[in-house]
């Protein structure tokens, strides 16, 4: 038992320290500090989650849409600053329940209750890099049937889904977008990440940078530009999606949408219209 508590507390040790690193530069020692330590935790997350999406998003929009116009986006189709901003008020109103998920997860994992390790002492460096494969899979696969049953689900999309739906053309993406859910809908495609650390044994601060890097995937994907690295489902990819709502569910790859049937390449799509 005493082993069992001991590492635990290395949990524990550990997110109070994440706590501490975040919060201690940001924020006045009297607001964060009375705090019970779960909602230090989410209040980190909240933290945290707002600077990766405006950091990330301003850097992003700065350098395609002002450093590099016309070269990646033609002037005509840079996004609107009022679809922008729109996209913003939709997930700033979403990021304290987004937020809320790593927190969770962070309360299961300190009770013991998933496969989840603090130190790579645990296994060696080829199992790691194994059961990271394996939680990525596994993530895809999940992300992809979530997000195809949003689509086909009416009742999920007409309530859910169709609030990210309304970015339906180029010049309406952006990478604001990528977080731009209504809330349950967000924590619905991240959820296979807390659902994977039931099966799938990961390191903590493995598990925690991939949901946070999501917020940058999702930035990715909105962007419009297609970097054409196969098997990655980068924002051509994503940008067919958004406009024929039926293709290219999948996540960081095209590989569950060719394996369903559900792919649609945006090459194969240039050609279609230049025929047309």
């Amino acid at each position: 038992m005493a082993a069992d508590n001991g590492f635990l507390n290395q949990f524990v040790e550990e997110t109070t320290f994440y706590n501490r690193i975040i919060l201690s530069h940001l924020l006045p020692a009297n607001l964060w500090e009375p705090l019970p330590h779960f909602l230090q935790t989410w209040l980190r997350n909240y933290v945290a989650g707002n600077l990766l999406y405006f950091v990330s998003g301003f850097l992003w929009c700065f350098y395609i849409y002002y450093l590099k116009l016309n070269v990646y986006i033609p002037k005509d189709s840079v996004p609107t600053r009022k679809a922008m901003i729109m996209q913003i008020h939709v997930a700033m109103k979403a990021m304290p329940w987004y937020t809320l998920l790593p927190t969770v997860s962070e309360y299961m994992i300190e009770h013991g209750w998933a496969k989840c390790y603090s130190t790579l002492d645990h296994f060696n460096w080829f199992l790691c890099v194994v059961y990271i494969a394996l939680y990525l899979v596994f993530v895809e696969f999940m992300i992809y049937w979530v997000h195809k049953e949003l689509h086909d689900i009416k009742f999920l999309y007409k309530h859910l889904h169709a609030t990210h739906h309304m970015y339906n053309k180029q010049n309406t993406l952006s990478p604001f977008a990528g977080l731009a859910f209504h809330p349950l809908d967000g924590i619905l495609q991240a959820v296979p990440h807390v659902i994977a650390l039931f099966i799938v044994p990961i390191h903590l601060i493995t598990h925690l940078s991939l949901l946070f890097l999501e917020g940058i995937w999702t930035a990715s994907i909105h962007d419009c530009i297609h970097g054409n690295i196969w098997p990655i489902m980068g924002a051509g990819y994503h940008t067919i999606h958004h406009t024929t709502y039926k293709h290219n569910y999948g996540h960081y790859t095209i590989c569950m949408d060719w394996m369903f049937g559900s792919l649609k390449v945006p090459l194969a799509e240039d050609d279609s219209e230049k025929a047309k």
